[in-house]
């Protein structure tokens, strides 16, 4: 495609370990899983659930892992230089989506900016989905904003498009095109998961490393410091509840030996640092020196096993039923605390004696213990809730199937399909006639009478999904010549589908071309994975005269141009953010030779952003005709979203589960028709 724009103004330190009274960090001393005494052993101490990271003779196969740069996703690299791992992780290991980069600078902390990571055990959940697409966004406007400040700028409306170009020629390579997305907006609702130790949030006596998830013990540096039981640290975000389930682990690096004065568990912003985790109020911690559990004082009550130098302790929360469990080398011990408060709840750690050397795993890596499981079984148990509900009050009369089929048939005379309606309620029909135990009984049939404006409608939806805008404005003019004019928003979405139309046709047929090229005439083909969509065009016409219709591809883009300079213009002094945002997007396709190949761009000309223009016209028209702009069954999936979003903050069963669970549990077709 012709380019119309010109070129613009172009370590973590290692455990102590010279005391013999020190247990150093080595692989090659990590310990059995734990075992608890023989006298009552639940069946998940003997047979442990995941081995993945056991190897043949049982023992943990885990080592130090370093420092993780999450800002670069598709790099596993070296770590620390003292605890690097130097094996690859095994092929039956998950959540390989973890990926580790560079080690940053000694003694400076990471940026975790750019930083994105997402817990094997939390993918695909809607707490996820709105994470990546807040982090996209705040990307996304951090460039924009670093652009801007770098004073590139381009008015788009003085595209030249005076020049004549040569069939089949171009101006060149793509050049500067500014894009500006909205500012992001940081959703309070929305709460990052825990990356790492925060260093304003922990008392003096130990130091957090450059990685941000190792600590050391370095004991007191003043008067003040001197005065504490202990030196804890949090983490420096909270456990979303919106997760359902939260868990991170933490590797014991090096501790006194059968003495490790270390606890693990979570706490508020209003338990104190200065004293081991779980003896203040709203604090709640697993002790390694005793086995012992503790919430709000130093009281304990015996827990579990005695933890030390290279064992790895895990922490999870269930948001759902208020409880929380410990684990160790990726056994389950079992449920500690129950009724566990309601609250910002931060991941915690607190050590209290030289040499005392941890690293905690929030997600950035394979975990020991096998989450995913635990949270498998928490979806299932809801779900199987879900589908022991009671249905049978829902509408008077009508079973499940028969609300399910009202609601389907509904919603496809709502939208237009006249004819697919006409066919379900026949198919319904024999349905129920097939199922009837009295051959006699007559069973009568929903009649779907032919419905103009639904014609109408269903012809103006056809013309946008083909792509053929300049129809649908046609026969929106033609039937509803007040509807583009009462609501202009919908009649700007159109205009620019139309430019992105352009676009499209044209960039299409410049990959025809490349193909044809480089085949050297011997073939005509497309390639496969190419979308081609050329509006009811003869494409092995246009392949078979490349001279006359690369003149027509020339026009073509001249003719795309043309109309953006005018919608340009024609919205230039409009102040509304949207419409500017719009324009700037669109505007951004034609710094590209062929914008179907560019990431950046390439979705703007999805044919499902067709989809989202032909329903907002829809709409547009149903309400002008004094009818719902939404069918019965856009409102049912609308209000169980929001219900369930509603459940899903507090850590409830909407945490579990999601509508789009219901499209995955419906059984595919195994054959095509």
């Amino acid at each position: 495609m012709a380019n119309p724009l010109e070129r613009a103004s172009q370590s973590s330190a290692s455990p102590e370990s010279a005391s013999p009274s020190v247990a150093p960090f080595t692989p090659s001393s990590l310990p059995h899983p734990y075992i608890p005494p023989s006298d009552n052993i639940p069946n998940f101490y003997t047979h442990p659930a995941r081995t993945s990271i056991f190897n043949a003779s049982g023992d943990l196969a885990i080592s130090g892992s370093g420092s993780i740069d999450l800002s670069k996703m598709d790099n596993v690299d070296t770590e620390t230089p003292s605890h690097a791992w130097r094996g690859a992780l095994p092929s039956f290991s998950r959540a390989f989506n973890m990926l580790r980069a560079s080690e940053t600078p000694e003694g400076s902390f990471q940026n975790d900016e750019d930083s994105f990571f997402v817990p094997s055990y939390l993918e695909g959940s809607t707490y996820v989905q709105k994470l990546r697409e807040a982090h996209r966004s705040k990307l996304q406007a951090r460039d924009s904003n670093r652009t801007s400040s770098n004073g590139f700028s381009q008015n788009l409306t003085t595209f030249n498009t005076q020049h004549t170009l040569p069939p089949g020629s171009h101006r060149g390579m793509a050049h500067t095109v500014i894009e500006r997305p909205p500012v992001f907006d940081e959703d309070d609702s929305l709460a990052p998961l825990p990356t790492r130790w925060n260093k304003d949030d922990q008392w003096g006596g130990i130091e957090i490393q450059p990685d941000g998830l190792s600590i050391k013990y370095v004991g007191p540096k003043n008067l003040h410091d001197r005065d504490h039981e202990a030196c804890a640290a949090r983490a420096d975000h909270y456990m979303p509840a919106q997760c359902g389930v939260y868990y991170f682990e933490v590797q014991i690096l090096a501790a006194i030996r059968d003495d490790a004065t270390i606890g693990i568990g979570f706490s508020t912003k209003t338990a104190t640092l200065s004293r081991p985790v779980g003896w203040e109020p709203e604090a709640w911690g697993y002790h390694g020196d005793d086995g012992r559990c503790f919430t709000g004082q130093n009281i304990g009550r015996h827990f579990g096993p005695l933890y030390n130098a290279n064992d790895v302790i895990g922490c999870g929360v269930n948001f759902r039923d208020s409880t929380a469990f410990f684990t160790k080398n990726g056994v389950k011990i079992g449920t500690a605390f129950h009724d566990v408060v309601r609250s910002k709840l931060y991941p915690t750690i607190s050590l209290k004696k030289p040499g005392e050397f941890i690293r905690a795993n929030f997600g950035q890596t394979p975990f020991v213990y096998n989450i995913d499981d635990l949270m498998r079984e928490e979806r299932e148990k809801v779900q199987k809730d879900i589908q022991g509900t009671d249905t049978s009050s829902l509408v008077q009369g009508m079973s499940e199937t028969d609300v399910i089929q009202a609601l389907v048939l509904q919603f496809l005379q709502h939208d237009g399909y006249v004819e697919t309606a006409r066919a379900f309620a026949e198919d319904m029909k024999v349905q129920k006639e097939a199922l009837s135990l009295d051959p006699g009984l007559k069973v009568d049939g929903v009649n779907i009478r032919d419905d103009e404006d639904a014609n109408n409608r269903q012809r103006i939806r056809r013309a946008i999904l083909e792509g053929d805008i300049d129809r649908a404005l046609k026969y929106t003019n033609a039937y509803y010549p007040h509807v583009l004019q009462d609501n202009e928003h919908v009649y700007f979405r159109l205009r620019c589908r139309r430019f992105i139309e352009l676009v499209r046709k044209a960039a299409q047929l410049n990959m025809l071309n490349e193909t044809k090229n480089s085949n050297g005439h011997g073939s005509n083909a497309a390639p496969q994975s190419m979308d081609i969509d050329l509006n009811g065009s003869d494409t092995s016409a246009w392949e078979a005269d490349g001279g006359e219709n690369t003149a027509e591809l020339a026009e073509l883009e001249r003719s795309m141009l043309e109309y953006g300079q005018k919608l340009q213009e024609e919205y230039a002094n409009d102040p509304r953010k949207e419409v500017s945002k719009a324009l700037n997007e669109i505007w951004a396709l034609v710094a590209y030779q062929n914008p179907l190949k560019e990431p950046q761009v390439s979705h703007l000309l999805d044919r499902r952003g067709r989809v989202a223009v032909a329903e907002e016209l829809n709409s547009a028209i149903l309400l002008s005709l004094g009818k719902s702009s939404r069918a019965a069954l856009e409102k049912l999936y609308a209000q169980t979203s929001v219900l369930l979003e509603d459940l899903r903050q507090d850590g409830g069963e909407g945490a579990f589960v999601s509508v789009d669970d219901a499209w995955d549990g419906i059984p595919r077709s195994t054959h095509h028709l």
